[in-house]
């Protein structure tokens, strides 16, 4: 008895070869797939469909025109390679729908794969091996590049976009990779702005590419900041770089700068004998978690009294820098644990870090723009929570500054 399920002719053996396939556990999608055959066979019908209807179109306006054959191509899915064959008309006036003249994918959301893989940190090379692995689909590692050249424009737009006019705090901070340029191994400085406005709300107002980090060149990045729409920063927080104070008085004079104590405390600790260590830790922290800055200032003359034989270079340090180092005790204490480090940005780049740890160096600055963009945007969620506890502190910076903050509400 024929089984009801078979279907005639040549489809018989497809629908065979499909239920085989079933049972042998193989990959189910793949060049040498029936599934994938099933598809190809569909595309074809279908573009001939299109030239049915396009050429009853013709006959009924009257038109001179007749079929010319097809042409071959090869166009890349997510169920692997298919084999197009596209009608044509003599007359060159058919253009298909389905898989258009030029086009060499099938629309089927592997531009999104691709550039989903590649922003999780993996290489033009890890991203082709993938693709080959979980859908059969053999890509060049040129055409990878060209599809995650397509982000460029968008972060162009990124980079550009404007900015609002006041924001409470925000983290300067760089981080550094290595790229590949004329045989050699270069340094590259990503300098990164985060930031909280005054809703409470966390942003990464932009990314700069410098081939090293110094005060001039954060200088250029204030600049552009102002020049896309920025007027105010209450606070800005910042790591101990030399002259950093001034170029951000220079561009925000009425901002307040905060130099970030973990730095300040690491640099500190970076010459103490190992015999003081612990003791200089504990003294140190009882500079920085005083509550007022007449107890800070008493806590840091009991240190100079204490350890200014041995290391007075630590004194100076603290000294030289005293009034940054403790700008956030005049916040509220709710604030203060925001501002008197630059964690917030040090963990925005742990997160790049985790996902290209991997990553010896970059075969150009745009590839490494390109990853560090897409692995951020694709982890977003991490980095753009509202701030904890903000209605507080904004009723508390309203009390403290209220001309200040009223100009821009």
């Amino acid at each position: 008895m024929k089984d009801k399920n078979d279907l005639p002719g040549k489809e018989t053996d497809l629908y065979k070869r499909m239920r085989s396939h079933l049972y042998s556990k193989e990959q189910l999608l793949g060049e040498d797939s029936p599934f994938s055959e099933l598809l190809q066979t569909m595309v074809n019908g279908m573009l001939s469909g299109e030239m049915d209807s396009f050429m009853l179109e013709q006959k009924a306006s009257k038109k001179s025109n007749k079929r010319n054959g097809k042409s071959t191509k090869q166009v890349i899915s997510e169920v692997g390679p298919l084999h197009i064959e596209t009608p044509r008309d003599r007359n060159g006036h058919f253009n298909p729908e389905l898989v258009e003249k030029r086009q060499k994918s099938l629309s089927s959301g592997l531009d999104d794969q691709i550039i989903a893989l590649y922003a999780q940190g993996n290489s033009i090379e890890d991203v082709r091996r993938l693709l080959l692995k979980i859908y059969g689909v053999e890509i060049s590692a040129g055409k990878i590049s060209q599809i995650t050249d397509k982000i460029l424009p968008v972060i162009r737009d990124w980079q550009d976009r404007p900015l609002q006019e006041f924001y409470s705090v925000v983290y300067l901070d760089a981080i550094h990779f290595k790229v590949r340029h004329e045989g050699k191994y270069e340094t590259r400085a990503f300098y990164t702005v985060y930031s909280i406005d005054w809703e409470g709300h966390r942003d990464l107002l932009g990314m700069y590419m410098q081939s090293s980090e110094g005060a001039s060149r954060w200088n250029t990045v204030l600049k552009d900041l102002k020049r896309r729409g920025v007027e105010d920063i209450l606070v800005i927080c910042s790591d101990n770089l030399t002259g950093f104070t001034d170029v951000i008085n220079d561009v925000f004079p009425a901002s307040i700068v905060q130099k970030c104590i973990v730095h300040q405390v690491r640099n500190s600790l970076k010459y103490i004998e190992d015999k003081d260590r612990k003791k200089v830790v504990v003294d140190l922290r009882k500079i920085y978690t005083s509550l007022t800055r007449e107890q800070a200032k008493l806590a840091l003359d009991a240190f100079a009294v204490k350890w200014s034989d041995s290391y007075e270079y630590v004194v100076k340090q603290w000294t030289d820098n005293w009034d940054e180092l403790v700008a956030f005790m005049d916040f509220p204490v709710e604030m203060r644990r925001m501002i008197y480090t630059t964690n917030p940005v040090e963990a925005l780049h742990r997160i790049v870090r985790k996902i290209i740890k991997g990553k010896a160096a970059w075969v150009s600055d745009t590839a490494l723009m390109k990853q560090i963009y897409l692995s951020l945007m694709h982890n977003e969620k991490s980095w753009r929570r509202k701030a904890y506890g903000w209605k507080s502190i904004q009723r508390d910076l309203l009390k403290q500054y209220p001309e200040r903050i009223e100009l821009y509400l």
